[in-house]
């Protein structure tokens, strides 16, 4: 067999796994592999440096399936590659319950999968967040003669993901910041779901790249491999991230649905499958079929454990001559925070703005946890996240603490998933807590594949007062708790602030800080101090005699109206205990025991005071409890007068619970 036999039928090995498997399940997204198999092909086999052995190797190339209903791609090409997982079983079974070949490709079912990808754009904006966190990775271990970390990230993105505004976003960051280490092949194919791209889409995609600061690329034939490898390698050459618009044909082989929408999202269908396979000179009847010249071919197994080998040299000798280093990127590479890090926590006491008191823990961690990195949307003075001194990560410095990410909410956060997912790097992210809507998208994603980011999220209420209700947040407190795996805090003091920066840090998810604007004066000692208690989610904050008359419960600017009214009801001789509940997640995971003696089952009289929609409070004031919340958007005016306005007073929080009481 000619080396040009052997590629079509590596190619078309790729295709046929990808349809026998949607077949097979009545389900999923053929014509994406079936055209784009010539790139996963020279991708895979010549391009990048990976190790099927070891998917989690340190300084393999990345590579992003933006794409993410084209899963069966991917499947394909990690399977032929020689990875363990998917096996052809897995493949057979794509999309069934109980196997890791799911509908679009999950991180964490396996190991070789980068990152978790289907809603279009995230992809494209998390790999501009693997490449940054390279490029600062790079800049601060690499030295002369030793480039320990240097490696690409490469992806294949759809006509669906370059409509979608985070990769606008993403993009035109990674090219303000000159993230070479990108290369993206686009599968231009012209069809949606809807059908032809210029129902919707007409514009110069490369021309706006371009004016990203972009490298741009055509390559004319999605078949053609020496003009894919021919891009490739120039655009490897450039010092720019690269887009390469390769212009192929969904569906790439079907008689009668290639280049059409009919091949999107739905299985062929069997005679169209065996039409298909006719029509690619395919010569095996059998489903699932994988020639042996074929395995023979696209074997990475011995290439990428010599890479990975050569790799390990060149990291003996790096650690030989720069011992520190070594070891500390070794620790960065497990992700494991460094020994004592909990001793450079401040002490925070006065009264102050709990987004204050987080930039004090930020800079008072900055030297600890260099692995510390992140930024704000344009709005770093009023999130006070910078690193002082620290620098701006730039095109020309990657040394920078901090990421000017501009007003890009949602690729902001893409980017720190990405750079999550990278590994060496903490990301943290910030905006005003109204402004997760822009970010909701990769918040979640954050959620399901649990990965450690911390959001910075401030101006927690109506609080912010005179910007009004546009920017005052209502219904994102109960809407973020609603979200797996995703930690809310919301710190009551800058105390309470220290404690949720340790509880976000110990977390291997992330968490998410809702900060005041305004300033919080000190609620007093802590039970055990504020790391503990905040850790627990919610504690005891005063107390009474004997069992209490009434519970009242808050978060965050809230907590001291708890504490005011409690004074108050004391006079009165009713007896008030005050719960301070920063953290819903962390709270439920204490166990039964705790729970109860923190809100004891028998004290049924409760108040809840929270400025946010009240949905979710019911949980712990149960049917015979009252929530004091906003139960409409909030206004613009003094933040005094609308905590006043809309019930948040001391005085309010007393008349509920004597009115609960019957008093």
């Amino acid at each position: 067999m000619s080396s040009n036999d052997l590629e079509l039928l590596s190619v078309n090995t790729i295709r046929t796994l990808a349809m026998d498997a949607v077949q097979a399940a009545n389900s999923g997204h053929p014509g994406m592999p079936m055209g784009t198999a010539p790139l996963a092909y020279v991708l895979f086999r010549e391009v990048m440096s990976h190790d099927p052995g070891h998917p989690g190797w340190w300084d393999r190339d990345r590579f992003v399936l933006s794409a993410g209903h084209g899963s069966m791609l991917l499947y394909a090409a990690l399977h032929l590659s020689g990875y363990e997982r998917p096996s052809l079983d897995d493949i057979r079974n794509f999309r069934q319950l109980g196997y890791p070949t799911a509908g679009h490709p999950e991180n964490f079912l396996l190991d070789a999968v980068e990152t978790t990808t289907g809603p279009l754009g995230q992809g494209f904006a998390n790999g501009v967040g693997m490449a940054l966190a390279e490029a600062r990775l790079a800049a601060e271990f690499n030295r002369p003669g030793h480039d320990v970390v240097d490696h690409t990230v490469y992806g294949i993105v759809s006509d669906g993901d370059l409509m979608e505004g985070v990769a606008s976003e993403a993009a035109s960051l990674a090219g303000h910041l000159r993230l070479g280490k990108i290369v993206y092949l686009w599968d231009d194919n012209r069809i949606t779901i809807d059908g032809r791209t210029e129902l919707a889409f007409e514009e110069d995609v490369l021309a706006r790249f371009a004016a990203y600061g972009w490298h741009t690329d055509r390559v004319e034939d999605g078949t053609d491999l020496e003009a894919i490898r021919d891009a490739i390698e120039t655009a490897r050459g450039d010092d720019r991230p690269s887009l390469i618009a390769v212009r192929t044909v969904i569906g790439y082989g079907s008689p009668n649905k290639a280049g059409t929408s009919s091949s999107h999202g739905s299985p062929l269908g069997p005679d169209e499958v065996a039409a298909t396979k006719e029509q690619l000179g395919w010569p095996y009847e059998e489903a699932f079929t994988v020639p042996e010249e074929v395995a023979d071919n696209l074997d990475q197994r011995e290439r990428g454990a010599e890479a990975r080998k050569d790799w390990d040299r060149r990291f003996e000798a790096y650690r030989d001559e720069h011992p520190e280093l070594a070891a500390e990127l070794e620790r960065r590479m497990r992700g494991a925070l460094p020994d004592g890090w909990q001793d450079a926590l401040p002490s925070l006491s006065e009264k102050t703005a709990t987004r204050q008191a987080s930039g004090a823990v930020i800079n008072a961690l900055a030297d600890t946890l260099p692995e510390l990195f992140g930024g704000s949307a344009d709005l770093a003075g009023s999130n006070n996240t910078d690193v002082k001194d620290g620098g701006d990560f730039s095109a020309d410095d990657r040394t920078g603490r901090n990421i000017r990410f501009g007003v890009r909410e949602h690729a902001m956060a893409s980017i720190c998933n990405g750079m999550a997912l990278h590994g060496g790097i903490l990301p943290y992210a910030a905006t005003f807590l109204i402004f997760t809507d822009y970010c909701r998208p990769a918040l979640r994603l954050s959620a399901l594949m649990g990965q450690k980011v911390v959001w910075v999220m401030t101006h927690d209420s109506i609080g912010l007062g005179e910007d009004g209700p546009t920017h005052q947040p209502i219904e994102q407190l109960p809407s973020l708790r609603a979200i797996p795996g995703f930690t809310v805090l919301r710190p009551g003091d800058a105390d309470e602030t220290v404690g949720a920066w340790a509880a976000a840090l110990s977390s291997d998810g992330p968490s998410l800080l809702a900060l005041t604007r305004q300033g919080l004066p000190h609620l007093g000692d802590k039970p055990e101090g504020s790391v503990a208690a905040v850790g627990r989610g919610g504690y005891v904050l005063r107390d009474t005699d004997g069992t209490p008359d009434v519970v009242l419960i808050g978060t965050g600017s809230e907590v001291q109206l708890c504490v005011e009214a409690a004074e108050t009801l004391a006079g009165d001789g009713i007896a008030a205990r005050v719960v301070s509940l920063p953290s819903f997640e962390l709270f439920e995971a204490q166990d039964a025991d705790y729970r109860a003696s923190v809100l004891p089952p028998s004290v049924t009289a409760r108040v809840a005071v929270e400025a946010a929609a009240p949905f979710g409070w019911e949980r712990y004031v149960g049917f015979d409890g009252r929530v004091i919340g906003m139960e409409r958007f909030g206004a613009s005016g003094p933040a005094e007068e609308l905590f006043e306005k809309f019930g948040f007073t001391a005085a309010n929080v007393a008349a509920t619970a004597r009115e609960l009481l019957g008093r």
